[in-house]
């Protein structure tokens, strides 16, 4: 589904930020891409999403990401921002909702069958004409994740989709995550999440991967993580 091959990128000619990026995700695998800050989480995503350049082969599906291919890799790929204030841009969620397959060439008729189905495997019909100022961050989040299902991406990738949520909110999102059949990417500090919702992680630390393994074996290696400034999930520690 999607593959890396030899990537690098650098903002500054000479200070490389991802380098030799190689790895291959499969269709509906669930991985978790986890480092401390600066590692490069963020930074391959947006590569990934062609909003950086980059050196090296990037696939997604059949089609490999250039100039070109945006429009198709970004019509395969739906992407969650840490902030939803920054995804969330229409005034309620059903607009925000209607905007992607309206855009797409759906009728408003077929675009607002997506909307109403995916807020009921969701269970969030009770928000479809809530504004968006009016919501809680929890509730906005859930609300983010079904605006990109409206568009029937193929891959999600999720930057922190757990930051800032209280517990109940954050169980919520973990619910959904393991409900949702797509491959999914997910980028986080909170590894109890990671490892309620991955079966694989990348490691990474200063722009490189260190190791790509099971979640169990690399989440549970206290040795590993510390020696890249992490620790232990917190429901392994003690």
């Amino acid at each position: 589904m999607i593959e890396f091959k030899n990537v690098n990128f650098e903002y500054e000619k000479g200070t490389p930020v991802l380098t030799d990026i190689s790895f291959k995700i499969e269709d509906g695998e669930s991985v978790g891409l986890i480092g401390c800050n600066g590692a490069g989480k963020s930074t391959l995503m947006k590569v990934l999403l062609g909003l950086l350049p980059h050196e090296g082969e990037i696939t997604v599906g059949d089609v490999k990401l250039a100039k070109d291919t945006l429009d198709e890799v970004r019509k395969t790929i739906g992407f969650i921002l840490q902030d939803s204030d920054n995804q969330m841009f229409m005034p309620t969620v059903f607009e925000d909702m209607m905007f992607g397959p309206l855009n797409y060439g759906h009728t408003k008729e077929e675009a607002e069958a997506r909307v109403d189905k995916v807020l009921e495997e969701l269970g969030i019909g009770y928000l479809k004409n809530k504004y968006n100022h009016k919501i809680s961050g929890g509730e906005k989040k859930m609300a983010a994740i079904a605006t990109i299902l409206t568009m029937h991406p193929r891959a999600i990738l999720m930057d922190e989709p757990t930051s800032a949520l209280d517990p109940e909110n954050r169980r919520k999102i973990i619910n959904t995550i393991n409900g949702l059949k797509t491959t999914k990417l997910i980028a986080s500090h909170d590894l109890d999440m990671i490892l309620d919702t991955c079966e694989r992680v990348i490691l990474m630390h200063d722009g490189k991967i260190i190791k790509d393994g099971t979640a169990d074996e690399i989440l549970k290696d206290k040795a590993l993580l510390e020696a890249n400034h992490m620790e232990l999930p917190l429901k392994l520690q003690g």
